[in-house]
């Protein structure tokens, strides 16, 4: 999506190879409306099943260009061990003793460790708030607001206030609100509303001080820092501080857990507010066999962040963009199914890649193919864009949401194209999108010649080219590299004397080779397949 980027990096260390996933996003500042970066919950609630990342990106695929990573651990509950705040307003309190990492409205991002604190105010003096959305133990008030689910859970002996309507729950912010009722047992959360629930010594003081008709006040505390927090997520451990990698934390976590290797995942933040999401495989011998948490804080120092947290490692660790995988999860069975995940959500214009990326006489009979995709009502102008600036408008005018499809015109002109959409919204939001593919004559489709034995590859140029040939697998694994040689135009050919690039004689079996050309239009490569014998 504009202004976002994917990447995949393998680093080959002494234990094995480790494979990487990098989103790197714009700051969530919100300064246009475009981008959101929040915590998601599965279908909506603390409470209910869990849900494949995927899945969740492909339910608001409808409203959103998706893309992202899943988030805290859970507890024994199956709710998130850690801080939930999504658009500023707070729907579960810190883990003790692991950090938090929260955005505000300006995009910084902190990581910080604090627990829980609150208070209520009936008719008495203010009383201790336990936490929000968590089953009370003894002798503790707990806040449950819609977040929690449809019901309250069920808890003997206790007191229970409904409070409607209830404003947002924002941080450090006096939330006032009358009692509508009282109950016992499991009691309906209202969409409007908010319920306390009171047990052991606490369920007498907020029957006594919250009857029916009463305004209660209640107050969810954070550190100063964070009064401005719009969206946080539970986590840990600390990676990064101030640039420099953290070894000790001294957050509780096993030691086990962060010295073992295993797939990983953390958020992060570099000096110009821009937003790493990064992925680690593991449990993936020969794969990818993940890292320690301190050579995952390494890592995110090398891409740059200057402060970063862990989220959950293990099996559940996944990147995905608009509901499609981008990271190889540890699960035996695929991608597994959490109950939450950090998603950046974008609604501007969306241009899909072009079809081909690289057109030449190759493939000169096939029409390109672009297109775009709408998320809101936008008054929307299209255009391909040649090489030396001239316009072929596609489209133009007011479109409502959807994907729309154009085939171009033909391409005669060699040169770098670029796909160009720009959008306004009915917001008065104004996005756009370019994609670019390359046309390029240069180099005609290689046919494998020569031997089975010894192979040669012929080919014609259009023009001067710097030739190369690189043997691969049928996968794409390069196994050996034919130095380049400048050609004149016309009726040419590069051979390979079947070595290997560890100087051994490659094994009989099929494999690729791959072409490239670099003349003044730019470079193309070409492949063909073809079969060794002995």
């Amino acid at each position: 999506m504009p202004g976002v980027t994917h990447e995949r990096q393998v680093q080959l260390t002494s234990h094995g190879p480790v494979a990487i996933t990098v989103i790197t996003t714009p700051a969530p500042d919100g300064s246009d409306g475009l981008y959101a970066l929040r915590p998601v919950l599965a279908g909506g609630t603390l409470t209910g099943p869990r849900k494949r990342v995927t899945q969740m990106q492909k339910e608001l695929g409808r409203s959103a260009l998706v893309v992202g990573i899943s988030g805290d651990s859970t507890s024994a509950l199956g709710i998130p061990n850690g801080i939930v705040i999504a658009d500023g307003l707070y729907q579960h309190g810190p883990a003790a003793g692991r950090s938090s990492i929260g955005f505000d409205a300006g995009g910084a991002m902190r990581v910080t460790r604090f627990a829980f604190t609150g208070t209520w105010r009936g008719t008495g003096q203010r009383r201790p708030l336990a936490a929000v959305n968590h089953r009370p133990k003894a002798n503790q008030t707990v806040l449950f607001t819609p977040a929690w689910g449809a019901a309250t859970p069920a808890v003997a002996n206790a007191a229970v206030v409904v409070l409607q309507p209830f404003p947002g729950p924002k941080a450090n912010t006096d939330l006032e609100a009358q009692v509508a009722g009282t109950s016992s047992g499991a009691t309906p959360i209202p969409p409007d509303g908010a319920v306390l629930v009171s047990t052991g010594t606490e369920a007498a003081k907020l029957a006594a001080e919250a009857p029916e008709g009463q305004t209660v006040t209640t107050r969810l505390v954070v550190p100063t820092a964070w009064s401005e927090t719009v969206a946080a997520i539970g986590g840990g451990p600390l990676l990064v501080r101030n640039g420099k990698a953290v070894f000790r934390t001294t957050e509780l976590f096993d030691a086990e857990q962060l010295a073992s290797r295993d797939a990983r995942a953390a958020v992060g933040q570099r000096g110009d507010g821009r937003v790493l999401l990064v992925t680690v495989d593991g449990g993936q011998p020969g794969y990818s066999i993940g890292m320690t948490a301190y050579e995952l804080a390494v890592t995110m120092v090398r891409l740059g962040a200057v402060t970063a947290a862990g989220v959950e490692p293990g099996r559940a660790v996944t990147a995905a963009f608009d509901g499609r995988l981008l990271n190889r999860p540890s699960n035996p069975t695929g991608e597994r199914a959490v109950k939450e995940a950090l998603l950046l959500q974008y609604t501007g214009v969306y241009a899909a890649p072009p079809a081909t990326e690289l057109v030449g006489r190759h493939n000169l009979s096939s029409r390109q193919e672009l297109s775009y995709r709408l998320l809101r009502a936008s008054t929307v102008s299209a255009a391909l864009v040649a090489p030396d600036g001239t316009e072929h408008e596609l489209d133009a005018g007011l479109r409502q949401p959807g994907t729309y499809r154009f085939a171009a015109p033909p391409l005669e002109v060699e040169g770098t194209w670029r796909w160009r959409v720009t959008a306004t919204d009915d917001e008065s939001r104004r996005s756009s999108a370019e994609r670019a593919f390359s046309v390029d004559f240069t180099l005609s489709a290689p046919r494998a010649a020569g031997t089975p034995r010894a192979p040669s590859f012929r080919f014609t140029l259009s023009r001067p080219a710097t030739v190369a040939l690189q043997i691969e697998t049928p996968r794409g694994t390069a196994v050996a590299r034919v130095r380049g040689a400048k050609l004149e135009a016309g009726a040419r050919s590069l051979a390979w004397d079947g070595t290997l690039a560890t100087g051994a004689k490659a094994p009989p079996g099929r494999y690729v080779a791959r072409v490239t050309a670099t003349s003044e239009v730019g470079t193309m490569a070409l492949p063909t397949a073809f079969a060794l014998r002995r």
